[in-house]
């Protein structure tokens, strides 16, 4: 059913979208784009596309318009990057992770513990460091504005509490189409299975998977609390989110509409923070009035057992030289 959905999806957004000249219309009220993503309402990340929204139109004086569709009304999260590559479909917001499969240096992003704390991650993110990641998948159709918070992704399961890696053996664990995420759990002596987020509720209900890896935020707004009741938050990776226009898109828009959308999206950046970490606390105080464990583990068990990533990494003088940069980042 979700397979027949896309492929209506595919139909739908392809005649919608190729009538307004293939994104970016432009009717009589100034410039619209279109933004689709997978995300709910109550999310932080769509809170901030909303003001992002906003914000471009008040700097534009309402010449540029950002229409923002959530929870996969469009499409799913691949979906909606393929749509961007052909200029069906103007903007997107994804996981660092899925970009791995259109840039390679973003593998370096889902190392785990690659980030010594949240200070390091905005030093690199909102550095050079950043501005350079952003740019990397131009080649495939795909530029950059801006990275999100999405805080630490840590192990939540059905009915086996992870106090330790060894926990993890033998367990169904929903990953992201991520090589870098899929090699972390079968480091930990689970077994990766790459799923989409819109069918992982029912996954765990019906026991398809013994469990995923997120953050605090989308553990409890997805709803998984209420299958998944055992939460540890050994937060192995810290991947952010990334705001993603089509070059077709871009190229559309004049220096000044471009200027308008980036300072747009800059000003989310900071409001989209703030929001991240009001949810965070909010949902972990809720998984546990819900009766979800919380196990907060010894990290330095998790540490030792992922490290091998780390030095399998590096198979290129480029990405050695990145990770290096990124590890003296803000010293």
């Amino acid at each position: 059913m979700k397979r027949q959905m896309g492929g209506l999806c595919w139909v739908g957004l392809l005649l919608g979208f190729l009538v307004a000249l293939g994104g970016c219309g432009e009717p009589s009220q100034g410039r619209v784009i279109r933004l689709g993503h997978g995300l709910g309402t109550t999310h932080p990340v769509h809170e901030a596309l909303e003001y992002m929204a906003e914000r471009a139109r008040i700097r534009s004086g309402g010449r540029l318009q950002v229409e923002v569709y959530p929870a996969e009304q469009l499409c799913s999260e691949r979906e909606c990057l393929e749509l961007l590559q052909i200029g069906s479909l103007d903007m997107t917001k994804v996981s660092a992770s899925v970009m791995e499969n259109f840039a390679p240096s973003f593998r370096v992003l889902g190392l785990p513990y690659l980030f010594r704390d949240a200070a390091h991650e905005r030093v690199v993110l909102e550095g050079e460091i950043g501005q350079q990641l952003l740019e990397e998948a131009r080649p495939q159709r795909l530029l950059g504005l801006a990275f999100y918070d999405a805080g630490s992704r840590s192990f939540y399961t059905r009915s086996t509490p992870i106090r330790r890696p060894r926990d993890l053996e033998g367990l169904k664990i929903r990953t992201q189409e991520s090589p870098t995420a899929m090699a972390l759990v079968r480091a930990l002596g689970g077994a990766p299975t790459p799923l989409a987020w819109g069918e992982l509720y029912s996954a765990l209900q019906q026991g398809v998977v013994d469990g995923a890896e997120n953050n605090p935020a989308s553990f409890y707004l997805s709803g998984h609390f209420e299958v998944a009741r055992f939460l540890t938050l050994d937060e192995h990776t810290r991947v952010p989110d990334v705001l993603l226009i089509g070059t077709g898109s871009w190229g559309r828009l004049d220096g000044a509409e471009q200027e308008w959308l980036r300072k747009a999206a800059r000003d989310s950046v900071s409001r989209q923070r703030t929001l991240w970490q009001e949810h965070r606390e909010r949902a972990l105080a809720a998984v546990e009035a819900a009766g979800v464990t919380v196990i907060r583990p010894d990290k330095s068990l998790f540490v030792e057992r992922t490290e091998s990533i780390k030095g399998n990494f590096a198979d290129s003088e480029e990405l050695r030289s990145l990770l290096g940069s990124i590890r003296h980042a803000g010293e």
